[in-house]
């Protein structure tokens, strides 16, 4: 790699790292208000999977149960915060929510959200890449405004499908909930 091109990715890198930064405080703009505020109602979609594996088939149903705990334990999180309160998605009835594709609606998960009461809108991907090798992703959007407020990624981990809620669970930890949720 060339000295230029080092000096590009350095710079693509901290770039990043100020887009997150802007990111964290539009969701702790978007989550907290004065103290003793109750937790922002979030409706978290069921995670996703996207299956990048050149692998034999997977069992759909173990691929359910494993992004049911996913999801599971996700919310499970969220709630135990007390920044966010989960709306209940379970009767939303949309074909994108029940096709699990909001990966792929180009927002149309906030105006869903928006219609459930809630301020804000979770969807998680899980891209499995190998059978040992998957990554993570949530995308958050402001439910009024349908704005991306949060989109993290993982980067590769390694695990089974047992390990998908552990990379979840940590990457909603690091980059959500222990970033400070106070007013500057």
């Amino acid at each position: 790699m060339s000295e230029q091109q080092a000096v590009a990715a350095r710079v693509r890198g901290n770039l990043r790292k100020w887009v997150a930064a802007a990111a964290v405080l539009s969701v702790a703009a978007l989550t907290t208000g004065a103290a003793g505020a109750a937790p922002a109602p979030i409706a978290i979609f069921d995670f996703e999977l996207e299956d990048a594996s050149a692998g034999p088939g997977s069992s759909g149903a173990a691929d359910a149960a494993q992004l049911a705990k996913v999801t599971d334990e996700v919310r499970a999180l969220l709630a135990r915060s007390g920044r966010y309160s989960p709306v209940d998605v379970g009767a939303v009835e949309e074909a994108v929510v029940k096709a699990h594709a909001l990966r792929d609606c180009d927002g149309c998960e906030a105006a869903i959200a928006r219609g459930l009461g809630a301020e804000a809108s979770l969807v998680g991907v899980v891209r499995r890449i190998s059978r040992t090798e998957y990554t993570v992703r949530f995308r958050m959007r402001d439910a009024r405004t349908g704005a991306v407020v949060l989109d993290a990624d993982s980067g590769l981990r390694m695990g089974a499908d047992y390990s998908w809620s552990h990379g979840a669970v940590r990457l909603i930890s690091d980059n959500l909930l222990e970033r400070p949720a106070q007013q500057p």
